[in-house]
């Protein structure tokens, strides 16, 4: 296995460069066309993604790639990179700065190192296994507020559309919350890393979303869950937050209306 510190820094590089391409398109509204899915693409993911499979292909020319918008590259490879070009396709094309290009390097369901580039707001969050977890040249931490009326909740979207059974823990979550907000995509999960938020939900996520927040949460010394608890990103959905907040914020999603996380009077 290469050095994390390593796959780290080729992680966020190759974010940069796709990041860089998608950029140019930012606020110069390119055509949107709806995905099988029902998702948002634009041409921007696909060059932006393209340039990244380039990247990849002269300096890890054995390794796989699985990328949100052109599938699979040699499935068999011990190791794969996971692309997503634009986290938050939809708010990348409203114009809002709070979209992110997402890179993670895995061993089975090992992540090793991922990164997020934000290039409308020049930021970086990376990490790596053992290396700690770093917002642009600095180390980062979760925040250590350790009750939920401090708390600075967030989720994408508070509909829940794939899962509402959902909302119901997330209205929950919300109101003991001392804030709650949305815009969140892979942003929320900066917010988390860095200790300006404490909880990052999400209920629709791919294996290219998550990889690469993944490492970062935990290096940063948060925990990161799947909605059945556990810690993986490759699960449904997923749960980050910080450590003192992990279990109260996790009860409240998932239901328990025990006296440790009761509603405040």
């Amino acid at each position: 296995m290469d050095d994390p510190g390593r796959l780290m820094q080729a992680a966020a590089e190759v974010a940069r460069v796709a990041g860089a391409v998608a950029l140019g398109y930012y606020r110069r509204a390119p055509e949107v066309e709806t995905k099988a899915d029902g998702s948002p693409v634009t041409i921007a993911d696909r060059n932006a993604e393209e340039a990244a499979r380039r990247w990849l292909e002269a300096r890890f020319p054995g390794d796989g790639v699985h990328g949100e918008e052109f599938g699979v590259t040699r499935p068999d490879a011990v190791r794969r990179w996971l692309l997503d070009p634009i986290d938050g396709t939809r708010t990348f094309v409203r114009g809002v700065p709070l979209w992110g290009t997402l890179v993670a390097v895995a061993e089975g369901a090992t992540v090793l190192a991922g990164a997020a580039w934000f290039p409308a707001l020049d930021e970086m969050l990376a990490a790596g296994i053992g290396c700690g977890a770093w917002h642009n040249d600095s180390r980062c931490r979760v925040s250590s507020v350790a009750e939920l009326d401090q708390a600075a909740v967030l989720v994408t979207d508070d509909r829940f559309p794939d899962s509402p059974s959902r909302r119901d823990g997330w209205r929950a979550l919300a109101h003991r919350a001392g804030m709650a907000r949305t815009w969140g995509d892979c942003y929320g999960y900066l917010l988390v890393a860095t200790g300006r938020a404490e909880v990052m939900i999400d209920d629709r996520v791919g294996p290219w979303d998550t990889a690469a927040l993944y490492p970062a949460i935990v290096e940063a010394g948060g925990v990161f869950t799947d909605w059945e608890g556990q810690a993986t990103p490759f699960g449904s959905g997923a749960i980050a937050s910080n450590a003192a907040l992990a279990r109260p914020a996790r009860a409240l999603l998932m239901g328990d209306s025990s006296p440790a996380v009761a509603p405040r009077g």
